[in-house]
C-alpha cells in the first residue's frame, strides 16, 4: 500500500472519529454516560436520585432531620451549584448547566417542600424562556407530585400553595396555577379573610385574561365587582367593569357588554367624571346597531352627540353624528341625513377637524348628486375642494367631481 493511500485512509478515519465525537457530544448529558458515580449525570428523570450524592448530609442519608450545621453547609453548597450552573448557562453550555441545576434541585428536596418548590420555579422559568419542553415536563411533574402531597396534608400551608402557584406560572402552566390559587381562595373564604380573597381573585383574573380563558375571567371579575359593591368602592368597580366589558367583547356577548358599559356610565355620573361617558355611550350605540336594534342605536347616537356637545367634547360629538348620518342613509332618511350633516359640519369645525369637514362635504355632494340637485352638489364639492387645498389632499378628486357636475349643469341648459 502506497504512503499516499495510507495518508488518505488516515485522514478519512480522523474525520470520521471527529464527526462521531461531535454527534455524541450533541446528546443531552444524561444520554452521554451511564456513570453511576457522577452526580451531575442525571437519569431519565433527572429530579430523582440514582446514587447517593457526596453533598448529601449524613442525617439525610439516615432519613433524619438535618442538624443546623448540616443545613447551613448544604445551603452554601446549593448556592455554589446554582452559581456554577448560571456561569455555564451564560457561557453557552446549556446542557451541562441544566445537569448542574438538576443536581441542585435533587439536593434541595431534603430542605423541605417550600424551598424545593421555590427552586423548581426558578429553574423552570429558565426552561420556559428557553422553550425546553422536556425540562418543563420534568419540573411540572415534580410540582404536581408536591401538590398531591400538599393536598393530603392538613392544615393548609398557604405559603407552600402560593409558591406552587408562582412556580406553575413560571413554567407556563396557568391552568395548574389557577388550581393552586383556588386552594388558597377556599382557605381564605373559610377564614372570611376578604383581603386575601380579593388578592387571590385578582391573581386568578389576571392569569385567566393573560391566557385567554375569558369564561373563567368573567366569573372572577364579576365576583370582584360584587365585593367592590359591598365595600362601596367606586374606583374598583370601574376597574372591574372595564375588564368585564373587554371580556364580554372577546366572548361576543353584546348584551353583557352593554350592561357593563351602562353600569360604568352610572358610576362616572356619580363621580362627576363626565369626560369618559361619550365614548361609552357611543360603544353602546354601535353594539345596538350590530344587534339590529336600529331605533335604539339612533337614540343612543343622538344622546351621545347631545351629551358630548354639552361638555364641549366636539370630537366625540362628531363621532356620534357621523354614525347617525350613516345610519340615516342606510334607512333612506335622506332629509334627516342632510340635516344631521349640517350639524356635523359645525361640530367638526369646533373640533378643528378639517379632514372631517372635507369628508362631510363630499358626502353631502354625493347625496345631492344622487338627487340630481346639481347646484347644491356643486356648492358642496367646491367647499370640499377649498378644504382639500388647505390640506393638500384629494384636490384632483374634488376637481373631477366639480367638472362632472358642471357637465350635468351644462347638458341641462
Amino acid at each position: 500500500m502506497s504512503d499516499r493511500l495510507q495518508q488518505k485512509i488516515s485522514k478519512f478515519y480522523f474525520s470520521f472519529v471527529c464527526a462521531l465525537v461531535g454527534i455524541i457530544l450533541s446528546f443531552p448529558v444524561y444520554a452521554q454516560s451511564n456513570n453511576e458515580e457522577d452526580p451531575n449525570v442525571f437519569p431519565p428523570d433527572p429530579l430523582e436520585f440514582r446514587t447517593l450524592d457526596p453533598m448529601l448530609p449524613q442525617s439525610a442519608r439516615n432519613k433524619k432531620p438535618l442538624t443546623e450545621e448540616e443545613r447551613i453547609q448544604l445551603l452554601q453548597s446549593l448556592n455554589e451549584l446554582n452559581q456554577q450552573a448560571t456561569e455555564l448557562f451564560q457561557a453557552g453550555d446549556k446542557v451541562t448547566a441544566f445537569a448542574v441545576w438538576y443536581r441542585e434541585l435533587r439536593l434541595t428536596r431534603v430542605l423541605g417542600l417550600l424551598p424545593e418548590v421555590q427552586a423548581l420555579g426558578r429553574v423552570g422559568a429558565i426552561a420556559w424562556e428557553q422553550n425546553s419542553r422536556e425540562d418543563i415536563q420534568f419540573i411540572t411533574r415534580r410540582l404536581q407530585a408536591i401538590q398531591t402531597e400538599a393536598t393530603a396534608k392538613l392544615p393548609v400551608k398557604l405559603e407552600l400553595w402560593s409558591a406552587l402557584a408562582t412556580a406553575y406560572e413560571q413554567v407556563g402552566a396557568p391552568d395548574k396555577a389557577v388550581v393552586a390559587y383556588e386552594q388558597i381562595l377556599r382557605n381564605a373564604r373559610e377564614q372570611q379573610n376578604k383581603d386575601e380573597i380579593t388578592a387571590t381573585l385578582l391573581k386568578v383574573g389576571e392569569l385567566s385574561l393573560n391566557w385567554f380563558d375569558y369564561q373563567k375571567a368573567a366569573v372572577t371579575y364579576n365576583e370582584l365587582l360584587n365585593l367592590a359593591k359591598e365595600q362601596n368602592n367606586g374606583e374598583q368597580q370601574i376597574t372591574y367593569l372595564k375588564r368585564l366589558a373587554y371580556i364580554y367583547e372577546q366572548l361576543k356577548q353584546p348584551l353583557q357588554f352593554i350592561n357593563s358599559n351602562q353600569q360604568l356610565i352610572e358610576l362616572y355620573q356619580n363621580l362627576q367624571n363626565f369626560t369618559e361617558i361619550p365614548d361609552l355611550k357611543l360603544a353602546i350605540g354601535t353594539k345596538l346597531e350590530s344587534l339590529g336594534q336600529i331605533e335604539e342605536a339612533a337614540q343612543q347616537y343622538e344622546e351621545t352627540y347631545s351629551f358630548a356637545w354639552s361638555i364641549q367634547q366636539y370630537s366625540s360629538a362628531s363621532d356620534a353624528l357621523r354614525k347617525l348620518v350613516a345610519l340615516q342613509l342606510s334607512l333612506k332618511q335622506i332629509d334627516l341625513a342632510l340635516e344631521t350633516s349640517q350639524v356635523l359640519l359645525q361640530s367638526d369645525q369646533l373640533a378643528h377637524n378639517s379632514y372631517g369637514m372635507m369628508t362631510t362635504y363630499d358626502q353631502i355632494g354625493q347625496i345631492y348628486l344622487e338627487q340630481k340637485n346639481y347646484s347644491q352638489a356643486l356648492a358642496a364639492f367646491e367647499k370640499g375642494l377649498a378644504i382639500a387645498k388647505q390640506l393638500s389632499y384629494r384636490e384632483p378628486y374634488f376637481t373631477r367631481q366639480i367638472q362632472e357636475v358642471n357637465k350635468q349643469i351644462t347638458g341641462r341648459s
